[in-house]
């Protein structure tokens, strides 16, 4: 394995657990600082518009300055914003640094990027579930340990202790190295990526599904709180059961060809909406969080099914737009499932079921399979 994947590969670890420790319990956090479901679903939609916006121009700049420069900022974003939420004492101070923390959102096209470059004899979609296997081997910690000092010294000092973790992982991106930028033929130049038809192709398509696979998520641990009775500690079991689930379907449908994979990730979201809908004891919930892991999965392979569709030098800039679309299921999908929510708790799962179902379909008909890209062996020069 390469060194440099390794190092990020436990920056991403600890990034999971302290990012864990909060994330599942925010809409709860922000219910006990005043929100009502509509608020927070609006909340929630600001953070996903802030997701969209950061994608695209990050992706650019990581084909034009570097990849690994993006990622320190990154995370030097992150740490500030995690401790703004801890120090807020109000909602609305609580918005500024949970809008801030969405702006860190702009490392996915850059990590995917340095991870595509730094893969070496691996396809892209192994790396690209490597890096979210590690990442989500960190989430299995986070969400149990949140929940616990959540139920006993509040969900406020969570804050503190991740972004205590965030620090020590930021250590660990200065033992990455640096990768050359990709250049094009200036007498050959590739086709735009905004005239590249099978490139756009596919993202109208993703974004489809990325809405439809984010609806029955974002509510599900009030509908857990207010309407099964988990506690926060429960709550924070099954976020850790999700975290295994993660990493166990990162690592076997990264192993799958990117395609198959993809539609089996869809299958576990699926699953995950309907076992929450009518289940009715922890099992049928553990099992829930553990096939969601297939949403994290898809958002990976799904990046792997755009590497084969452009040029080399305009990855970043790819990935990027592929993660914008991604992202408005951040945006749109708390919005929908805000109202859902406050019609009927359990609506969104019903709702959800169907969106899937058709956008399921529609990726067996349209999405081709992955074509082979070349390993890629030079791992260093000076940016």
């Amino acid at each position: 394995m390469n060194r440099s994947l390794l190092w990020l590969g436990i920056a991403l670890f600890l990034w999971g657990v302290g990012e864990g420790m909060f994330l599942l319990f925010q809409p709860i956090y922000m219910e006990q600082l005043g929100a009502d479901p509509i608020q927070t679903g609006a909340i929630l939609g600001a953070f996903g518009l802030v997701m969209v916006l950061v994608h695209v121009p990050s992706g650019h700049l990581s084909d034009r300055i570097g990849r690994r420069p993006m990622l320190l900022a990154a995370w030097v974003v992150g740490i500030v914003a995690t401790l703004w939420m801890g120090l807020a004492r109000s909602l609305p101070v609580f918005i500024v640094g949970w809008l801030l923390y969405g702006f860190t959102a702009f490392v996915a096209s850059p990590l995917d990027s340095y991870v595509t470059v730094a893969r070496g004899n691996w396809s892209v979609g192994r790396a690209i579930t490597f890096t979210g296997m590690t990442f989500n081997a960190g989430v299995v910690l986070g969400p149990i340990t949140g929940g616990w000092i959540g139920d006993h010294q509040g969900l406020r000092t969570v804050f503190f202790v991740s972004a205590i973790l965030f620090v020590i992982s930021f250590g660990f991106l200065f033992f990455i190295k640096t990768q050359p930028r990709d250049h094009h033929d200036p007498a050959d130049p590739p086709e735009s990526v905004f005239r590249n038809r099978r490139f756009l192709a596919f993202i109208g398509i993703y974004f489809f599904i990325v809405v439809a696979m984010y609806l029955p998520q974002p509510f599900t641990p009030n509908f857990l709180q207010s309407q099964r009775a988990l506690t926060l500690g429960e709550i924070g079991v099954l976020g850790s059961i999700g975290g295994i689930g993660n990493s166990a379907l990162n690592f076997v449908l990264g192993l799958l060809e990117a395609r198959t994979g993809f539609l089996l990730g869809q299958l576990g979201v699926a699953a995950f909406a309907f076992l929450i809908w009518k289940g009715t004891n922890s099992w049928q919930f553990a099992l829930a969080y553990f096939l969601l892991g297939g949403y994290r999965v898809l958002r990976g392979l799904g990046i792997a099914l755009v590497r084969p569709l452009v040029h080399k030098s305009q990855m970043g800039l790819a990935y990027g737009l592929a993660e914008t679309i991604g992202s408005t299921s951040s945006l749109l999908a708390p919005i929908i499932a805000g109202f859902l929510y406050e019609h009927d708790p359990a609506l969104m799962y019903p709702v959800g079921l169907v969106g899937i179902t058709f956008v399921f379909m529609l990726s067996i008909i349209f999405i081709p399979r992955a074509k082979h890209v070349e390993p890629v062996h030079v791992e260093a020069m000076p940016e």
